[in-house]
């Protein structure tokens, strides 16, 4: 197959955005990652946006990327809406490049976007309700219950995936003596790798201490260890070998590997068959590598426990292991396999729509080694892990990408 590039990366500042719309925020990703691959408007022949909530939030349904896109000049090329929960980035970015590599164009733009602040947190949060199956309201308090050993607690001070979170967590540390002191290193490593972060959502450093001391949220997560309601946006601009030679301008990162997955049935006990698991197998198989060659990973961590689960996933350690992982260093910067030097979607931010395609502009530049104190040295090949939802005890979509210098 012809190879496929990421030739330009955008992204915004992570935050509470409140007079800053949509369009806004896609224009200035996008803008960015244009000049980034040395691009113009008129280059881009096809664009896949990715959002989830405007419709529900705002009202702006069926024709929101068009109604973004074409407010800053895109005309007369096709313009594709994505959904597809907290994976719609990477969903976006899987699109357009299976587009490119199709022939149908040498150049496409994955966009994601989300605007969060809207002056009501309850409605924000009431989103993530419906990242279930809405209709089987007692299956999925049944999974939760079985996960966690109890039933989880009605809370509307925070969302139901944190509910989620905790209940795998409660699991994880049954079947292997994962601890809350693990989750704590994982958030503080992860609010100290933000602090150097310009475009992070949070960017004070927490001791351990802190951490375990703030607000607790659900089971085992404080408020340090869970992703915040974010606005943001990021871009990716991607093109087929042919595209490439057009964008003088661009510092090309290739796609080695872009899988997009969902589960089977499973006991819930059964971590080996796991969707992010099976994702990224199937990634390392396209890709050639294995996971003893990747240099820097950044996953969906919309809770500390999320990182400790996926590096275990991955294959960065055992089944089991990823507490100790953490514990030992390896998955900081300076370590072994660091995972989340932006800080992840707990201390960078976690806009639903962007957060795959903010996962890619942090890898673009740590493989093209421009991203001063929080660079990795050397870094060749990188992986970026992003799911969303829930089916089962699992998230219901998981995608895994990954990219090298060459």
């Amino acid at each position: 197959m012809d190879p496929v590039w990421v030739a330009g990366v955008g992204m915004t500042a992570f935050g509470v955005r409140p007079d800053t719309s949509v369009k806004e925020l896609t224009r200035e990703a996008v803008t960015e990652a244009l000049a980034d691959a040395g691009a113009q408007l008129g280059d881009v022949q096809a664009v896949y946006f990715g959002n989830t909530c405007q419709g529900v939030l705002e009202g702006q349904v069926v024709v929101g990327g068009q109604i973004a896109l074409r407010s800053m000049g895109f005309e007369c090329v096709p313009i594709v809406n994505v959904e597809n929960a907290c994976a719609t980035g990477a969903t976006a970015l899987h699109q357009a490049m299976l587009h490119v590599q199709s022939g149908a164009a040498d150049i496409a733009l994955a966009v994601g976007v989300e605007r969060l602040s809207i002056g009501d947190k309850a409605k924000a949060l009431g989103v993530f309700d419906g990242g279930v199956d809405v209709n089987d309201p007692d299956g999925v308090r049944a999974v939760l219950t079985e996960l966690a050993g109890s039933a989880p607690a009605s809370a509307p001070s925070h969302s139901l995936f944190m509910d989620v979170y905790a209940a795998l967590a409660h699991a994880h540390m049954a079947a292997f003596g994962s601890t809350q002191h693990q989750l704590a290193v994982i958030a503080e490593k992860n609010h100290a790798h933000a602090v150097d972060n310009p475009l992070a959502h949070f960017r004070a450093p927490m001791s351990v201490a802190d951490i375990l001391a703030a607000r607790p949220v659900a089971g085992p997560l404080t408020v340090p260890m869970c992703a915040p309601l974010t606005d943001g946006a990021a871009a990716a601009v991607v093109c087929n070998t042919d595209g490439l030679k057009r964008l003088a301008g661009a510092h090309p990162v290739r796609i080695l590997a872009s899988v997009l997955q969902t589960g089977m049935v499973r006991a819930v006990d059964d971590w080996e068959q796991s969707v992010s698991r099976a994702a990224a197998r199937a990634a390392y198989e396209q890709a050639g590598v294995g996971p003893d060659e990747v240099s820097v990973a950044e996953v969906h961590d919309a809770s500390a426990f999320g990182e400790l689960l996926q590096t275990e996933m991955l294959g960065f350690c055992e089944i089991g292991a990823g507490g100790k992982l953490a514990e030992s260093g390896e998955t900081a910067l300076g370590g072994r396999i660091p995972v989340n030097p932006s800080g992840g979607l707990e201390s960078k931010g976690h806009p639903m729509g962007a957060s795959g395609l903010a996962q890619i502009y942090e890898l673009a530049h740590q493989l093209r080694g421009d991203c001063g104190t929080r660079q990795v040295p050397g870094a060749r090949i990188a992986l970026a892990e992003n799911g969303g939802g829930l089916y089962g005890p699992e998230e219901a979509v998981a995608a895994v990408t990954i990219l090298s210098t060459n």
